[in-house]
């Protein structure tokens, strides 16, 4: 078993009827003036945000941002940054999913920081969010696991580029999931938000069989689920399968699955290259890399793909059977979920793309990735090529 430490202090306040205790969880931070920031505009249309407004009562000033868009843009979240500094805000309370919660990571740095923020993204040498505003999370979007680590990945539309950010400044105080929310999603956001979560594990447990027992079974556990009740998708409003879906996504990127085992996130690394040049939900790009990917690595992955086809596949056959019928499994998998995976599925622009992808990754120096450092610039080309 790898060495490892981990930590999240996120308080998670799991269930339906708990916004009562939101005012508590406030004023344990001191919290006075709060930034209430959110997406497009659902919030208000479900009667969230009133709700909200009404448990907060006259207890706090309440400063208004919405708009934040899917795939967070650097540019109005910068917006929301100038706005926070002139109303001396100390809280942020995200309402919103997956976009809104990374983006309010990123407006809780920025704000006290002097200098550029994008530089900080950038990495540039001596840059770095030393502070950070404190900020709560209301979740209604299961998906990313934002809502319960420190993570996050901020869009630059102006530039084609994606960038991401996170550390232990940047855990929620607290996250309220409410599993009653899931009933207003449409069911693109839910197919997507059911695939995110499956491919957080996978890209954490699909790499070589590792004497983390535990963490193994657990990983499975999540993706079994998953499968179990994907049925979400068509009856959002089944507290059962909601709240089960909700847990998932928490679950699958909160750091407990990578503890103590090698992970690979290479599928995540070209998936948002796709969405910074295309557009394409970010979910959907995990579809259409994972499954190339795994081809692509199939002698290095095989042991794993076995065991994932055995123990979560329900496979039967010779290990080589087992393994290819796993990779065939989980894309079927997507499409039942309604989701293409194919780039020419949502672009005919495709001319030069493996060339494009593989010249940042180059830029980059990400030339030895994956579990065992055996994804490198040529891999990285077959791979977005087989995927166009």
């Amino acid at each position: 078993m790898e060495n490892f430490e981990v930590i999240n202090p996120v308080r998670v306040v799991f269930g339906k009827d708990q916004f009562g205790r939101l005012p508590e969880l406030l004023k344990e931070e001191n919290a006075s003036k709060v930034m209430i920031a959110y997406g497009g505009g659902s919030v208000k249309r479900i009667g969230l945000y009133d709700q909200i407004l009404e448990q907060l009562g006259n207890d706090f000033k309440i400063v208004e941002f919405g708009g934040i868009e899917a795939n967070p843009e650097f540019s109005k979240l910068m917006e929301a940054v100038e706005v926070a500094r002139a109303e001396s805000v100390d809280f942020i309370l995200a309402l919103g999913g997956g976009s809104v919660i990374d983006g309010v990571k990123f407006i809780s740095g920025a704000i006290g920081y002097d200098g550029d923020p994008w530089d900080v993204l950038e990495r540039k040498e001596g840059c770095v969010f030393n502070t950070a505003v404190p900020f709560g999370t209301v979740l209604t979007i299961p998906a990313t696991g934002s809502e319960v680590n420190s993570g996050a990945v901020i869009s630059r539309k102006e530039i084609g580029a994606k960038r991401t950010m996170g550390g232990p400044l940047f855990f929620p105080k607290f996250s309220f999931c409410d599993p009653t929310v899931v009933a207003s999603l449409p069911k693109k956001q839910l197919a997507n938000g059911i695939i995110d979560a499956f491919m957080h594990v996978l890209e954490q447990y699909l790499t070589f069989p590792s004497d983390n027992k535990l963490q193994e079974r657990e990983a499975e556990a999540v993706l079994s689920t998953l499968i179990e009740i994907k049925d979400v998708v068509e009856k959002p409003d089944d507290y059962v399968l909601a709240s089960n879906f909700m847990l998932c996504a928490s679950h699958a990127l909160n750091g407990n699955l990578r503890c103590g085992v090698k992970t690979d996130w290479t599928t995540h690394m070209i998936g948002h290259e796709l969405t910074a040049k295309y557009g394409i939900d970010h979910a959907r790009t995990l579809a259409i890399i994972g499954p190339r990917l795994f081809e692509n690595q199939f002698e290095n992955k095989k042991a794993k793909l076995v065991q994932y086809g055995k123990r979560v596949c329900n496979l039967n056959g010779s290990d080589e059977e087992i393994a290819r019928a796993a990779i065939q499994k989980t894309e079927a998998f997507f499409h039942e979920l309604g989701v293409d995976t194919k780039v020419s599925d949502y672009s005919q622009d495709t001319d030069g793309l493996p060339e494009y992808i593989t010249s940042i990754f180059e830029e980059r120096s990400w030339n030895e990735m994956g579990e065992r450092g055996a994804i490198n610039l040529k891999a990285v080309n077959e791979i977005v090529a087989a995927s166009i």
